[in-house]
């Protein structure tokens, strides 16, 4: 099958983000489904990953973002996806980005997410039918020319054995941070707290840990996250709020808790789930140092200061947002496969 120009990949694409932000009775249902295969996935987090997939879908966004490459008339190449399942729909951009580049996806969907990617592609192909012969899923990976797998830690090292030969990118576990000046306004911090709470913390993108002045008081802060308080009617994040307050209190370790979120300085980033880690700062070029040497930890910032950082940057309520070229790990996923077929 030949290449699309981006006038019709722009098109079919815009369409499926109008599908996604206006779900129809069908997707709608099996939306609400999801909390049977996963509990984590819950109606009112699939919902806010399949519109936050769908606007970032418009016509403008796809237009600039396209125009930065050059996609080659070179032989399609077989790139294998291996999608976590973190967060529903987390291993979209992935496949969207070898559709668009005229490549062949193998997807290895997560099976906590398999159900949302089959049916969004579906979607697609219900759009322009021609797709359904550009991806397949399969169980096991193989006779690929390239691949791009998204794992832990541990997980990366059993990639990088199996898939080291080959064009890849490997993605292990990174987490993101929030800094404060101090002099946040109450909305402000509110916001925050949809990067800290969405999808449960479970995201990489989601706000693990803060950067505070020194002297910095939390009062303000509480008050500002109460309205996320239900997150804790959740039994999966309840059990872990449960179980990480008694590993303080049985340590003997200080802490502070607003009855849904436990907060303890540490230097790591990685906090526990229902754990925000928080570390103080004298200063502003600190805090830049730190971040810099931290970049290959850290997914991304959240913040409203002037940081001169590698690390993306997003403003407060926006870190499980990201646009089309907000790339996992800052890796042009775009750049990588494009560059596939140009050495062909």
């Amino acid at each position: 099958m030949s290449k699309f120009d981006s006038a019709h990949l722009i098109n079919v694409f815009s369409e499926l983000g109008v599908r996604l932000t206006e779900p129809d009775e069908e997707f709608s249902a099996l939306i609400e489904d999801q909390k049977l295969f996963n509990p984590w996935f819950t109606a009112n987090n699939v919902f806010h990953a399949v519109r936050s997939i769908g606007a970032s879908l418009n016509k403008s966004d796809l237009v600039l973002w396209l125009s930065r490459y050059t996609i080659s008339p070179g032989a399609p190449k077989r790139v294998g996806l291996i999608l976590a399942g973190n967060i529903p729909l987390v291993g979209f951009h992935d496949v969207l980005c070898v559709l668009v580049t005229g490549n062949y996806a193998l997807i290895k969907a997560s099976s906590q997410d398999s159900k949302l990617i089959t049916h969004v592609l579906q979607m697609l192909t219900d759009i322009e039918p021609a797709f359904a012969e550009r991806y397949s899923f399969v169980e096991r990976l193989e006779n690929f020319d390239a691949v791009i797998a998204t794992g832990s830690n541990n997980s990366s090292r059993y990639f990088d054995y199996y898939f080291g030969k080959v064009p890849n990118i490997i993605r292990k576990n990174r987490s993101s941070i929030g800094v404060l000046s101090g002099n946040e306004t109450r909305e402000q911090l509110h916001a925050l707290g949809k990067d800290i709470f969405d999808y449960y913390g479970l995201g990489c993108r989601n706000v693990s840990k803060l950067m505070i002045p020194a002297g910095y008081v939390f009062n303000g802060f509480f008050e500002a996250i109460e309205d996320y308080q239900p997150v804790v009617n959740h039994h999966k994040y309840a059990n872990n709020y449960d179980y990480n307050k008694s590993i303080f209190l049985v340590n003997c370790e200080e802490h502070l808790d607003n009855g849904f979120l436990l907060l303890k300085a540490d230097k790591k980033i990685a906090s526990p789930l229902a754990v925000l880690y928080y570390e103080y700062y004298d200063s502003l070029g600190g805090v830049e140092a730190e971040l810099i040497e931290q970049n290959e930890q850290i997914q991304c910032v959240v913040g409203a200061l002037p940081l001169d950082i590698k690390s993306q940057v997003v403003d407060f309520g926006h870190s499980q947002e990201p646009a089309l070229w907000d790339y996992a790990d800052g890796v042009d996923t775009m750049a990588f496969l494009t560059g596939l077929q140009a050495g062909s």
